[in-house]
């Protein structure tokens, strides 16, 4: 068979694409290898009657844009606010919830620093101002500098516009944009837990503790989000993160796209420095002059296409990515909802993301230290989300669903493997959660641990990298994933990148599959 263009991997990435290619009168064909869309958006019934978000578990940074081409709402997306976004509880006792309101804010930060509690509402302000500069350019392809055209040097003055009325704030912004988050939240703020609160954004998913240059960046790129209007508020997706890839399967097949699950892509066909086709596992052989991947970039260039077809100094480029990640996915079935210390009924902490186990900056950065000797840290980062508080779909009356999303833990630990440490982790993780919610570990039913090995494995992210590749300093923006990539080419022709592995970056955005599509139409053009 033929096909205009080929888009590997139904992940929501190359959904968009494939959605914005059909939306254009091209024959697209979507080719996912599970039998599951998603990628790593997904609900799966892992147990009868439970639900689950496996691999992502909010939505937040869905872009605007992406959500109206396509008219996500009425092909099925719901998006459940959540209010408030976190709660980080104490063993004493104590805890900070943050999202109901600026005034409850205000007392919640109160009860640790009255001046922190002055201070919150300017900290937001300042960052809402630097992503109302910095945000337009996550919905089109980076400027490079080695390959300017008069689009790019248009929006580098809308920019320079922006820049100009937000000029007092620049030093401020550029000293968090490209330094470590610690140090500027510190300087924003005294007391903890606030500040590790706030810190848990700029390393999430991260190879990098909090004092590591970059991770400014990564904290600013998790409150760009908006969600029923308002910036940096995440929400769940009701029915779990899969309905998102349902909605936007359903767009794209409107327009007139193609899907196959269970389709295992086992070679992009190259020929003459020219893409050719596909070749399925299965043998079948798809003709295409086109083709656009939501693989990482590892995994397209050099697991499909083949080092062969490359030049040598970009293979050895791809070869070098930093694909390392610390993150562990727990996933869990639960007979009740964890009653906090001083809490003995559902209440508003249950809805946003709970903060336990490392509390302060200083625990953050001791639990990268132990992951990166090898070794699984005592007290690690854990972001807990009850999303069946809030969606009454997911889980059978009276039960409910859990995901933890655990950091630091490295990919091969020193004295053991993941087979021998998988459960007794999981063990660790749930007596920290039983430290502020005495009897959590007893309300588990079922649980499944995902450690990096297996979030390769099942997922497709290159050493468990949910970001498809490190988003430092050096990796971003017109560098991603490799200096003179920033429109989405590859050097092979017709081979485009359409996932988390180039600009803007990861999270469930959609923007690097709607902007690869765009930049591939104008191609055309």
């Amino acid at each position: 068979m033929r096909a205009d263009a080929v888009v590997i991997g139904a992940g929501h990435n190359g959904l968009v694409a494939g959605a914005y290619l059909a939306r254009a009168g091209l024959r697209t064909l979507i080719l996912e290898r599970r039998g599951v869309l998603g990628g790593a958006s997904v609900t799966e019934e892992l147990w009868p009657g439970f639900h689950v978000s496996r691999a992502a578990y909010v939505a937040g940074l869905l872009r605007p844009q992406v959500i109206r081409d396509l008219d996500l709402h009425a092909h099925g997306l719901r998006l459940l606010r959540r209010s408030p976004s976190s709660y980080t509880p104490l063993p004493d006792g104590r805890g900070l919830l943050l999202g109901e309101g600026p005034d409850a804010d205000r007392r919640a930060i109160s009860a640790f620093s009255p001046r922190d509690a002055e201070r919150y509402p300017q900290y937001e302000a300042f960052l809402d101002r630097i992503a109302r500069l910095l945000e337009p350019l996550l919905d089109a392809p980076p400027p490079d500098p080695a390959h300017l055209r008069w689009r790019d040097l248009r929006a580098m003055a809308r920019v320079a516009r922006g820049a100009w009325r937000v000029r007092g704030d620049l030093a401020d912004a550029a000293a968090l944009l490209l330094g470590p988050a610690r140090p500027a939240l510190e300087a924003w703020f005294e007391s903890e837990p606030l500040r590790a609160t706030l810190a848990t954004d700029a390393v999430i998913g991260a190879w990098a503790p909090p004092s590591a240059p970059g991770t400014g960046y990564v904290l600013f790129h998790h409150v760009m989000g908006e969600t029923h209007g308002e910036r940096g508020v995440w929400a769940y997706v009701e029915g779990g993160m899969g309905r998102l890839a349902e909605a936007i399967a359903a767009a794209a097949r409107k327009a007139g796209a193609e899907i196959r699950s269970d389709a295992p892509v086992r070679r992009i066909d190259v020929d003459g420095g020219r893409v050719c086709g596909v070749t399925l596992e299965d043998g079948t052989a798809i003709e295409t002059s086109a083709v656009l991947s939501s693989a990482d970039p590892q995994v397209t260039l050099l697991g499909l296409t083949g080092a062969e077809h490359l030049p040598d100094r970009v293979a050895r480029g791809v070869q070098a990515l930093d694909f390392r990640s610390g993150s562990v996915k727990i996933n869990l079935a639960l007979d009740r909802l964890p009653a906090f210390h001083g809490r003995d009924r559902a209440g508003p902490e249950h809805r946003g993301t709970i903060h336990v186990g490392a509390t302060d900056l200083d625990a953050l950065d001791d639990a990268f230290l132990s992951a990166e000797k090898g070794t699984l840290p005592e007290r690690p980062i854990v972001e807990l989300t009850l999303p069946s508080a809030v969606d009454g779909t997911i889980a059978p009356e009276g039960r409910h669903v859990a995901s933890l999303f655990v950091q630091y833990a490295p990919y091969a630990p020193t004295g053991g493997d993941w087979d021998a440490l998988r459960e007794p982790f999981a063990d660790r993780v749930c007596a920290l959660v039983d430290e502020v919610a005495p009897g959590f570990s007893e309300s588990v039913l079922h649980r499944e641990v995902l450690a990096p090995p297996d979030l390769e494995r099942i997922f497709g992210l290159t050493g468990g990298n949910i970001f498809h590749g490190a988003m430092s300093l050096d990796r971003l923006a017109f560098m991603r994933p490799l200096p003179g990539w920033a429109h989405y080419r590859t050097p092979v022709k017709g081979l485009y990148l359409c996932g988390a592995g180039t600009h803007p970056g990861g999270g469930v955005m959609g923007a690097c599959g709607r902007n690869a599509a765009l930049e591939f139409l104008h191609s055309r053009r």
